[in-house]
């Protein structure tokens, strides 16, 4: 009795460890690019006037960055 619980148990592990590393994420991330904005000129302060710039760009969007505050563009690459 104590060895049939002790296999049922291991066998159970097994199959908790192979259910685990099934239910990994389905969808594979996109790459994020990046480039300094041309465009946007002065510090920046605000992320939505640096991703209005960047759109203007043909970018997707963008973000502050860096301790001089730059603009830096992002799309999916």
């Amino acid at each position: 009795m104590e060895r049939s619980m002790r296999v049922f148990s291991t066998v159970f592990v097994v199959l908790l460890l192979l259910v685990a590393t099934e239910m990994g994420p389905m969808v594979a991330e996109a790459r994020t690019c990046e480039s300094q904005s041309h465009r946007f000129k002065g510090p920046c302060v605000r992320k939505s006037n640096c991703a209005s710039v960047c759109q203007t760009e043909g970018f997707h969007g963008g973000q502050c960055r860096g301790f001089r505050r730059r603009c830096f563009c992002t799309k999916h690459c």
